[in-house]
C-alpha cells in the first residue's frame, strides 16, 4: 500500500469525479502536489483501450475479455501515470482502481472476486491505496442522474438494473473485506453533505486540521 495514493470507488452516477476535482483543489491549498486521475484510461495507451472497453458496439465482449482488457489498461496506467506521480511525492487522487474489477466482473459478472484480484496482482504487483473511498449509492439514483446530466452512455450504462444492483452488492461486500482501508459513504446525501464527509476522511487520513 502507498500511503498518497487514494482511490474512489462507486458505481455509475455515484459523483466520484465532483469529489475528486474538489479535493484536489482544497489539498492543493494545503500545500500537497495532486495529480487527479481515472480509470480505465489516464495515459494514452490506457485512454484507448478505455474507448474499447466503453464503446457501446462491444456488447457481445466476453466477461474475461472485459476484465483482461481492465488490468492491461491498469498496468499502463500504473507505470506511466500512478507510480511516477507517486516516486514525485504526489497525493495520487484516481476515479477508480482494482476494488472496481473485483465488483463489477468479479463479483457483478460471475468470474469470482478472488480470481479477479490475481489476475490484477499480476497487472499492479501488489500495489494497493492507502485509503479507498466508496460512495454507496442506490443504482436506480445513480443512472437517473446520468441521463438527467445528458452523460454521453457507454456500454456499462447499457446493462441491466440487476446488473448495477449486484455491482453495489460487490462493493459491499468488498468493502467489508478490508474494512480498514476501504471507507463507506452514504452516496445519497447532497452534494455539500457528502463532499464534507469525503473531505474530513481524507483529512483524518492525512492528520491534516480541516479548520
Amino acid at each position: 500500500m502507498n500511503q498518497n495514493f487514494i482511490s474512489f470507488e462507486g458505481g455509475e452516477g455515484s459523483g466520484k469525479t465532483t469529489i475528486i476535482k474538489q479535493l484536489k483543489i482544497d489539498l492543493e491549498k494545503q500545500g500537497f502536489k495532486v495529480l487527479q486521475t481515472r480509470e480505465p484510461g489516464g495515459s494514452e495507451i490506457a485512454e484507448g483501450i478505455r474507448q474499447i472497453i466503453l464503446n457501446i458496439a462491444n456488447v457481445k465482449m466476453d466477461p474475461r475479455t472485459e476484465a483482461l482488457l481492465y488490468a492491461a489498461s491498469r498496468r499502463q496506467h500504473l507505470v506511466e501515470v500512478i507510480l511516477p506521480a507517486l516516486q514525485n511525492g504526489n497525493i495520487v487522487l484516481c476515479d477508480r482502481f482494482v476494488d472496481s474489477s473485483l465488483a463489477y466482473q468479479g463479483y457483478a459478472r460471475g468470474l469470482g472476486i478472488n480470481q479477479i484480484y490475481e489476475l490484477n496482482r499480476f497487472a499492479i504487483e501488489d500495489l494497493l491505496p492507502g485509503l479507498t473511498i466508496y460512495l454507496d449509492l442506490d443504482p436506480e439514483i445513480g443512472l437517473r442522474r446520468i441521463k438527467d446530466n445528458n452523460r454521453a452512455c457507454n456500454r456499462l450504462d447499457l446493462e441491466s438494473l440487476e446488473f448495477h444492483k449486484k455491482v453495489r452488492e460487490g462493493y459491499i461486500l468488498i468493502a467489508k473485506q478490508y474494512p480498514t482501508r476501504i471507507k463507506v459513504v452514504n452516496g445519497s446525501l447532497s452534494k455539500e453533505k457528502l463532499y464534507e464527509g469525503v473531505k474530513k476522511i481524507v483529512l483524518d487520513y492525512f492528520n491534516i486540521n480541516g479548520d
